[in-house]
């Protein structure tokens, strides 16, 4: 097996088990892990963002072959000369002046219209992807007399019921002007049951698409530990748990109180 691919086995095992390590206590290890990760990620996605979006659609319009421009520099992605997007160029660049403290107020301007422009697409997103379309998901059809009484998957008339309660439950819960009690609190009670069966199964979700990737990451383990890679998981094991206890013993641990 090639030497860097050995190599990179036993950087993931290291990275993968200082992070681990965070498990014991807060250490060296689990903040070298820390930084590395984000550092990485960082300089991945600027460098994917650049060469995927600002270079072709930002230069490639600003500078497109036989374009005014193209004396400075040629980008070629089939783009017409555009002068409009010198105003997200400088919008950019005042942006990055921002690491100047005596420019740094020019860097509002382009966060300004960031945000802006953000919070107006997102909004448009959302009504239309979220609220809207749950707004037609809860119209459902109760005594259309074509539907079966009860199945375990797709409509039914018991389906449909529970998504109609369900909804008009939550809903009533979030409405203040009413005191909470009697017929109306047990009403609203059940929304409360119908939110956290939501936020349990939202989160039970999450938690298992994590279990996912851990699974994946002892399998590597697992993978690295044989003679192939030279029993690198082993290797830095023992690495890490040697000095990981010689740093706790010089630095001990202070108890609260």
């Amino acid at each position: 097996m090639a030497f860097s691919t050995i190599f990179g086995a036993w950087i993931a095992a290291f990275l993968t088990l200082g992070i681990l390590s965070y498990l014991y206590r807060d250490n060296p290890f689990y903040k070298i892990a820390e930084h590395v990760f984000v550092g990485v990620s960082a300089a991945y996605w600027a460098a994917t963002f650049y060469w995927t979006q600002i270079y072709p659609n930002l230069f490639g319009r600003l500078f497109p072959k036989d374009g005014p421009l193209a004396f400075i520099a040629e980008v070629d992605f089939n783009h017409d000369f555009n002068i409009l997007y010198l105003f997200p160029l400088l919008l950019g660049i005042m942006m990055l002046l921002s690491i100047f403290r005596q420019f740094n107020w020019m860097a509002r301007w382009g966060i300004a219209y960031t945000v802006g422009i953000a919070a107006g697409l997102k909004a448009y997103g959302y009504l239309s992807s979220n609220v809207l379309s749950q707004i037609s998901a809860s119209a459902v059809d109760i005594f259309g007399g074509t539907l079966p009484i009860f199945s375990m998957s797709g409509d039914s008339v018991f389906n449909n019921i529970v998504i109609l309660v369900g909804t008009i439950s939550a809903l009533m819960y979030f409405y203040f002007s009413r005191e909470q009690t009697g017929s109306y609190g047990k009403f609203t009670r059940l929304g409360i049951y119908f939110l956290m069966i939501s936020f349990g199964a939202s989160f039970g979700f999450a938690v298992m698409g994590r279990i996912s990737l851990l699974i994946g990451r002892f399998n590597d383990l697992i993978l690295f530990s044989s003679p192939d890679y030279n029993y690198g998981t082993y290797w830095m094991m023992l690495f890490i748990v040697v000095i990981l206890g010689f740093w706790s013993f010089q630095n001990p641990e202070k108890k609260e109180g």
